[in-house]
């Protein structure tokens, strides 16, 4: 199983397939497992890296998750991908992937061949509502991560179950709970605010969005994120927040476009 080195200790990811290389970023809490009813089509003709944020997975807990913030796995990935001296990459992204994914082709532009983004992080148009949700989700008082991936997981696959297995599992340790508390404290921060920025994405770009994705909706950050990348393809799916596990087969027809 390799691991990469960084600053925050050994990072863990998979890695299957040769080609140009692929690399798959999770939602929090999740893990690189998350990816494996696709895993196998992308490696058919790429060299896939499935990542596990810190403390997910086989990955190295931080020495305080409390400090835990979107910036900080934005700087993870980049460190992975400087220990690993990976050419230009594809990359796909879900949620905080997404957004560490899109930030990336944004300062970074030459490491970046296309990018997938998967109901990604960065487009909300924040309001007292979503504040208010990310401060109750950042608190003691927040949904459980098995609650919570009930309710954006909307199709039950082998993999989604598995990923519900997981969430009620090592994914609700608590020193994880504290992790992804401090992830949504930092969501709402103003420097993760993507919407700006993102015009200068010139990457071949698809973006995937739930239509039945009740944290981050088609409807609102979808519409963004496609106003601000107007040369991006939207592709709005039958699913909730993960469609590359919930409808593995559809996701899969509309990644190849871009591959």
């Amino acid at each position: 199983m390799p691991f990469a080195n960084l600053s925050t200790g050994p990072v863990h990811y998979s890695e299957h397939g040769q080609g140009s290389p692929l690399v798959l970023l999770h939602a929090v809490p999740g893990d690189s497992l998350d990816f494996e009813a696709v895993i196998p089509a992308l490696s058919q003709n790429h060299r896939v890296l499935a990542l596990d944020w810190p403390g997910y997975g086989l990955s190295a807990l931080l020495q305080h998750p409390e400090s835990a913030s979107v910036s900080l796995f934005y700087k993870i990935l980049r460190e992975f991908l400087a220990a690993l001296a990976l050419p230009p990459a594809f990359f796909m992204g879900n949620s905080v992937g997404g957004y560490a994914a899109a930030r990336l082709a944004i300062e970074s532009p030459e490491l970046v061949q296309g990018l997938a983004l998967v109901s990604p992080g960065g487009f909300t148009p924040h309001n007292f509502l979503t504040r208010s949700f990310c401060r109750f989700q950042g608190s003691r008082f927040s949904f459980s991560p098995y609650r919570f991936a009930r309710r954006y997981l909307k199709h039950r696959t082998p993999t989604t179950q598995a990923m519900l297995q997981r969430a009620a599992g090592p994914q609700a340790a608590p020193d994880l709970i504290a992790l992804n508390r401090a992830m949504w404290r930092s969501f709402a921060q103003p420097d993760n605010d993507l919407r700006l920025s993102a015009r200068n994405i010139t990457a071949p770009t698809l973006l995937f969005f739930g239509k039945h994705d009740p944290v981050i909706p088609a409807d609102k950050d979808g519409r963004v994120a496609q106003q601000r990348m107007p040369a991006a393809k939207l592709f709005v799916l039958p699913c909730g927040h993960a469609p590359f596990a919930e409808i593995p087969e559809v996701f899969l027809t509309k990644v190849r476009q871009m591959l």
